[in-house]
């Protein structure tokens, strides 16, 4: 087990610097063709966050035996990928959000276009990034292509953020509204943890098991918390105009169970998570942790 496993609520300052770092020296090398083009790449990508993917990505690579530097270009790319579905979330045509992790939003800080050629670009980086992944078989980097293409697509990440566009004004059973989240949060949450898992040479099928498990009762977690955030955080602490959701008129976990209900929910979320790493000794401890600091973090 090398020098960076993840285990403490950020992920630890070297967990996390490890990542930010391989993230901005690949970046680095865009080149000097289109500059405001790729300033508004490495503005999304670089300007903070809580990293939260790719360090799943890394701990669930140590939780099957793997190696956690096979995994950090793969885990870089699905970052790519979550920066480029925050840029156009916050276009004008979806959320019109003016602000983001405390900055102007891309299309704010730049240009409308810039944003959308910047989100466009970041994704087609990523799929460049993860079929030149280092340390890896071509029959994995395959796989992970595959994994990550299915999870960012219409049948993952960008058919909930379609679903969700449709279901602003309507009230959703919880069914309906975890068929959607799960689709536009926990695709990639689940995603992040398979590109990790196929990094070691033989996954077995309870491993895998169990880390999907995890992956898509956290995926739900993530998002029930973000909801409460919105309503009790601050916009310093979320650095996103609180109580955007509310004003959208837009279907979430308060709304629908109220806030008790939504917190008696997030803590059932956890328990899944957390049993469903029962197969794993403390070789998943990362993995546990990142579990309990989403369903307790305030930004």
């Amino acid at each position: 087990m090398s020098d960076a496993v993840i285990t403490d609520p950020v992920f630890s300052d070297t967990g996390r610097a490890r990542i930010d770092q391989a993230l901005k020296d690949r970046l680095a090398d865009a080149g000097n063709q289109a500059p405001s083009l790729h300033a508004a790449m490495r503005y999304s990508v670089l300007g903070g966050g809580k990293r939260i993917r790719p360090a799943l990505c890394m701990g669930a690579a140590l939780a099957v035996g793997g190696d956690d530097r096979r995994a950090l270009v793969p885990a870089c790319t699905v970052e790519l990928i979550h920066a480029y579905s925050l840029i156009h979330d916050d276009l004008p045509a979806m959320d019109d959000d003016e602000l983001r992790r405390g900055r102007p939003t891309t299309h704010i800080a730049f240009d409308e276009a810039t944003a959308i050629l910047a989100g466009d670009a970041l994704q087609a980086l990523a799929f460049q990034w993860l079929s030149e992944a280092p340390g890896l078989s071509a029959g994995v980097r395959l796989q992970m292509v595959n994994e990550l293409a299915r999870a960012s697509g219409s049948r993952g990440m960008v058919g909930g953020q379609a679903i969700d566009l449709a279901a602003v004004g309507q009230t959703l059973t919880l069914e309906a509204l975890e068929v959607m989240h799960r689709h536009k949060t926990g695709a990639l949450i689940e995603a992040s943890v398979k590109l990790g898992a196929l990094t070691a040479d033989h996954p077995d099928d309870s491993q895998l098991a169990g880390l999907t498990g995890y992956a898509q009762a956290l995926g739900l977690a993530f998002q029930v918390q973000d909801d409460l955030l919105d309503i009790e955080g601050t916009t310093d602490e979320i650095g996103k105009p609180h109580g955007s959701d509310e004003a959208r008129a837009k279907p979430t976990y308060p709304a629908l169970l109220g806030v008790a209900g939504a917190r008696k929910h997030l803590d059932t979320l956890l328990d899944t998570a957390l049993r469903s790493l029962s197969i794993f000794g403390r070789e998943a401890d990362a993995l546990r942790t990142m579990a309990s600091f989403v369903v307790s973090r305030r930004y």
